[in-house]
């Protein structure tokens, strides 16, 4: 992510303009984005919910409960990755000036916004901690 990146999508060619975002800026899009993903979860939770009639549990449906929480990782994923493929921004890096980017500036190829998707996901889930502490460090000033 970079901030202030200026790259014309539409060509080739890109120029990334601009420091690294902050700590601050890319918690930011984070809630940004959360609330959106909170949205659309609870969209496709109310559409599940229309078919089935009642909660999905795995009293009340055993393991039709494990693709219910495919989906919604699916529905997080397509989220991200949609977005960085098609415009390198989700909406909270949109407000906030930020840009998903490759190295040549260009944007981000699915194997790649998969795999930022992927790594950024095991981190958060194995030690948000670590997480946070790896952003910090890499952020320029204090966060």
């Amino acid at each position: 992510m970079t901030s202030g990146a200026s790259a014309e999508m539409k060509g080739v060619r890109a120029s990334i303009n601009g420091a690294s975002a902050g700590f601050g800026r890319r918690f930011a899009a984070l809630i940004y984005d959360g609330f959106l993903l909170a949205a659309l979860l609870m969209t496709y939770t109310g559409a599940i919910l229309i078919f089935t009639r009642r909660a999905i549990l795995p009293e009340t449906y055993g393991a039709w409960v494990y693709l219910y929480r495919a989906g919604l990782i699916a529905v997080i994923a397509a989220y991200y990755v949609l977005n960085w493929m098609r415009s390198g921004q989700t909406l909270g890096m949109r407000a906030w000036r930020l840009r998903a980017v490759s190295d040549a500036g260009s944007r981000l190829s699915t194997g790649k916004a998969l795999l930022r998707f992927c790594v950024a996901s095991c981190m958060a889930a194995r030690r948000p901690r670590r997480a946070l502490a790896v952003l910090r460090s890499r952020s320029p000033g204090p966060p």
